[in-house]
């Protein structure tokens, strides 16, 4: 299984969950396992993609079929926070970061890092010339990981 990471993520009731990760899968864990990125900008992007996700930012394929809210709409102790607010933070720190890598590098951040398109299918999409990408990639993880206060 040398081609396989373990990770631990959160499932939607946020209980955490290990999972093994093909390298291959994931443009970031593709690029961290040859050494073209730090561990400070794996996890940076790994954090986005984690934001965007939760955020339910993602294409959907099928309808929600959540329950319907409760009358009154409030929590008792120890209950877990309303999906919905937990989907805006997500949102919000998700907007955070992609204004912190600025205009111009957050097409590709959001392409690699969210999105799972490959260094090089994102700069032919973004018509830039080749091995530019990596360049690009690096500077907008460096300026998030710094959004997310990541050592």
């Amino acid at each position: 299984m040398a081609n396989h990471i373990e990770q631990i993520i959160e499932d939607m009731d946020g209980r955490p969950q290990a999972v093994l990760v093909h390298l291959g899968e994931s443009p970031l864990a593709w690029l961290r396992a040859r050494g073209h990125l730090s561990e400070r900008h794996y996890a940076a992007g790994d954090m986005l993609r984690a934001d965007w996700e939760r955020a339910g930012l993602g294409a959907r394929v099928t309808m929600r079929w959540d329950a319907a809210p409760r009358e009154g709409g409030r929590r008792g102790p120890g209950e877990r926070p309303d999906p919905t607010l937990a989907q805006m933070a997500a949102r919000a720190r998700f907007d955070g970061a992609i204004a912190a890598a600025g205009p111009g590098l957050a097409d590709i951040l959001w392409r690699v890092a969210c999105a799972g398109e490959g260094v090089v299918a994102a700069e032919k999409a973004l018509g830039w010339p080749s091995r530019a990408g990596k360049l690009v990639l690096t500077l907008a993880l460096d300026r998030v990981a710094g959004w997310y206060r990541v050592p």
